[in-house]
């Protein structure tokens, strides 16, 4: 377990401490899984870096700062408190003293010399056995330290670095078509396909070699791939590990999903999983019905006007853009959210604190059961379109298991969507420290009457659960009549 890990200086370098990340009220300690950087890698802010697993789901966690990788310290399956220390990063700001730069300028002619000895004993050395099998022409050279040296790699992420370590392409040869010759990931996807039809070419016609039966070892496998597994319904039988010591990583679990005929019947959610989330919701649950007055209100929509409009706006758009009904429900939310600010904040020791931007919380299910509520930023600046594009990206990455921990910051409003389950209105509970949930039930079409004319419209019930310690029901109903006055005129969301 790494805890109590304190800041630390290496020769006149301050090292900054990336630490594992709060992703969520209840939550105080995490399960580390993996990294996807190595030491000495260049990271950027809002790059992907390590893996990280919650008792609801495993998050792909960002650095907060441009700098360099020092040291790792966590390790898989250690369960580090929040806060608590997984690793040292140089910030991009520290520069090296005057006297380490000269330490580091005399050291050199020793460094190249002894790269330069160092290099014949590296060709000479003799091939394992178990090498020999692969064809000579689908092997890298060995890189010795000199040519590392005058090597010029392109700009590349950690992510796409790590991406590349694993299908065994060599950085140096590819020709970055991204910003500044940055490599992408289509660079990395062209490179690993031309490399495969080489080493196919290479062995059309060659003699088969006879192959010894090899010992059963036993595969080792993170649980967050295998995790992914199960939601991705990949087998973990025959994959290729790629991690430490041979052992099955998430991208080996997603490359292998993608190259696969189609999959066999998803697996049956493991019980323990879905226990440990269950106890972590219900424990939150029981706090907020312990500790926050609720108050509900509802309130029936007509949304004629809407529908007719976002059917308008689909017959303009790409199929893969077209836009769904929530998208307008969640936007008209966002936007009351910031004109009744008694809503949007959170309550945080002893009084109530407004945000000044409205993170939408959007409470997903999960197929493994289960609930996740990430977040959608400052949601009140978005378009519907935008929204649209929001609410698809976070569903399949959350259904995946690839959210991110920015995905997972304290939404200061939640809204829940349980319309297509067929249900009517929803009674919610309270996130804590938020002090309002919204809720929209199921769209039907029902009896309504319109200047004194019957007829049918279709209908949703909108419902709002209220913290009587920051607001009142005059609140809660000016919050829902502004949500019907949005609806009614959709094209100025």
């Amino acid at each position: 377990m790494v805890t109590g890990l304190a800041k630390t200086r290496v020769t006149g370098l301050v090292m900054g401490d990336f630490v594992m990340p709060s992703l969520g009220a209840d939550m105080e300690e995490g399960t580390f899984i993996e990294w996807l950087v190595s030491p000495g890698d260049t990271i950027k802010r809002g790059d992907v870096i390590a893996v990280v697993e919650t008792p609801k789901s495993a998050v792909e966690v960002e650095c907060f700062e441009d700098g360099t990788v020092g040291e790792l310290l966590a390790h898989e399956g250690d369960v580090v408190p929040v806060g608590g220390v997984l690793a040292h990063l140089t910030p991009a700001e520290a520069a090296i003293p005057e006297e380490a730069a000269a330490v580091v300028a005399a050291a050199a002619p020793a460094v190249a010399e002894a790269a330069r000895v160092a290099a014949p004993a590296a060709v000479a050395a003799p091939a394992a056995v178990a090498v020999a099998a692969i064809p000579p022409e689908v092997e890298a050279a060995p890189v010795t330290p000199a040519e590392a040296a005058t090597r010029h790699l392109p700009p590349v992420s950690p992510v796409l670095r790590h991406r590349a370590h694993e299908l065994g392409i060599d950085l140096a040869t590819i020709v970055g078509t991204g910003r500044h010759g940055a490599v992408t990931r289509a660079d990395l996807e062209h490179a690993a396909a031309a490399r495969a039809a080489t080493a196919a070419t290479a062995t059309v016609g060659a003699p088969t070699r006879p192959t010894l039966p090899s010992p059963t070892v036993r595969q080792r496998i993170s649980p967050y791939a295998r995790r992914l597994a199960a939601d991705l319904g990949t087998r973990l039988d025959g994959i290729h590990g790629t991690g430490s010591g041979g052992a099955v990583t998430a991208a080996d679990v997603r490359r292998a999903a993608e190259s696969a005929a189609p999959p066999p019947p998803a697996a049956k959610p493991q019980r323990a999983d879905a226990d440990s989330m269950r106890q972590s919701i219900a424990a939150l649950m029981t706090v907020s019905n312990r500790e926050i007055p609720h108050y509900y209100l509802s309130a029936t929509v007509d949304l004629t006007a809407a529908l007719s409009w976002v059917r308008a706006r689909n017959r303009e758009l790409p199929v893969e853009q077209r836009l769904v009904p929530s998208a307008l429900l969640l936007l008209a939310a966002a936007r009351s959210a910031r004109q009744v600010p008694e809503l949007n904040g959170h309550w945080v020791e002893g009084r109530f604190r407004p945000s000044d931007d409205v993170d939408l919380g959007l409470i997903l299910s999960l197929r493994r059961g289960g609930l996740l509520v990430p977040a959608i930023p400052r949601a009140d600046t978005l378009s519907v379109t935008d929204m649209m594009a929001a609410m698809r990206e976070l569903t399949m990455r959350a259904r995946a298991g690839r959210l991110r921990g920015s995905d997972l910051a304290q939404p200061s409003i939640t809204v829940s969507n349980l319309g297509d389950q067929g249900v009517e209105s929803v009674l919610g509970v309270i996130y804590p420290p938020q002090v309002a949930l919204v809720g929209f039930g199921a769209v039907s079409e029902r009896p309504w009457a319109v200047d004194g004319l019957l007829g049918v419209r279709p209908l949703v019930t909108t419902t709002l659960a209220g913290d009587h310690r920051a607001s009142d029901g005059a609140v809660g109903a000016r919050f829902l009549k502004h949500l019907d006055r949005l609806l009614q005129k959709p094209e100025e969301l």
